[in-house]
């Protein structure tokens, strides 16, 4: 089968590799339909260290299963099923109390040597606990926005819970990528009543706008900071999603949030400390967030995409198939494009 190989920094293909196959009884095979090309994808493709046997890429699919192992109970061949970016058993404490990525089995594909989903099918570890079926066909009109909980939508999401919007509060979302975009869907779903976007390309402000933005923010640093203040009547905003991972944007993020406020950092750190702890220490403000247990938002936000309240599947502005994924991801690292959807 073809699949999607990172080597190194800039260099990514499409190579024959062995076909997916069952390996543990609590396996499934899946026959990918869609996937994507992920802003975090970008990291490696700009800093990876050589590597021969290279990386297998892609972390978020919907397809088809094509076979299951022994043990498999919920899913079954022939199943239209959306893939969380993270496996995990779905039955451990973790599991049970939300937190799917920090599974005591837990894995990440397209990482550290797992399989990835920029491929024509994939090994599914833990499919019981981690494959959610889905009431459609494979070729719904809705398959954009579906595929979007694997990943992008679940984690603005998660981003907004963790900062803990709600009716009334003034948000600010950092970053205009698809994660922070779906993060203002996220934050209009749960009733914020101002959305502070925080960006400077034009096509991305506007969808912002559509998704329920009510105030752009493009300045960068201290400007950013006071211009937020400005917004919220001097005092900053209660909860902050932070979508990008940076040093800069991460202080940008304490710096705007009102004493009291919450941050939900979603966006992969670059760093291995945190900035400005000493003003988060003194606003009182809480900061949390991590690795988003997508696969825990999926039953809540599967009606909305399905009866239409939300549209996550627009941040997909531009369809590849395989052979077209290392110009989508050229595409995407030179802001050309928000999001790449792959149709192998």
């Amino acid at each position: 089968m073809r699949a999607t190989i990172m080597h190194r920094a800039g260099d990514v293909g499409i190579e024959t590799v062995p076909d997916a196959h069952l390996i543990e009884s609590t396996d499934a095979v899946v026959r990918v339909t869609r996937a994507c090309i992920c802003g975090s994808d970008l990291w490696p493709y700009a800093s990876m260290e050589p590597s021969e046997p290279g990386q297998s890429m892609g972390h978020e699919a919907i397809g088809v299963v094509e076979d299951v192992g022994a043990e498999v109970r919920t899913v079954k061949r022939g199943d239209v099923v959306v893939m969380p970016f993270a496996f995990s058993d779905g039955t451990c404490a973790f599991c049970h109390e939300g937190l799917h990525t920090a599974c005591v089995h837990v894995g990440f594909f397209g990482n550290n040597g797992m399989n990835g989903a920029q491929a024509e099918a994939l090994r599914v570890p833990f499919a019981d606990g981690t494959l959610f079926a889905l009431p459609v066909g494979e070729d719904d009109a809705l398959m954009p926005s579906l595929l979007t909980l694997s990943d992008v939508m679940g984690t603005g999401h998660h981003a907004a819970v963790v900062a803990k919007v709600g009716p009334g509060k003034r948000v600010a979302v950092v970053g205009d990528g698809a994660v922070g975009l779906c993060g203002v869907i996220a934050a209009k779903r749960l009733g914020a009543e101002q959305i502070i976007i925080m960006g400077r390309h034009e096509d991305r402000i506007a969808l912002a706008r559509e998704f329920g933005a009510t105030d752009v923010v493009s300045e960068r640093g201290e400007e950013a900071v006071e211009r937020v203040r400005e917004l919220t009547g001097g005092f900053g905003a209660h909860s902050v999603l932070e979508c990008v991972g940076l040093g800069q944007s991460t202080e940008t993020a304490i710096g705007i949030a009102r004493p009291g406020g919450a941050v939900g950092r979603v966006g992969v750190p670059q760093e291995a400390t945190m900035p400005a702890s000493q003003p988060a220490f003194y606003g009182n403000i809480t900061v949390g967030g991590g690795p988003a247990p997508v696969r825990a938002y999926i039953e809540e936000l599967l009606p909305d995409v399905l009866e239409g309240r939300i549209e996550p599947g627009r941040v997909l502005d531009r369809t590849v198939d395989l052979d077209g994924v290392p110009d989508g991801y050229r595409a995407m690292a030179d802001r050309e494009s928000i999001k790449v959807m792959v149709q192998p």
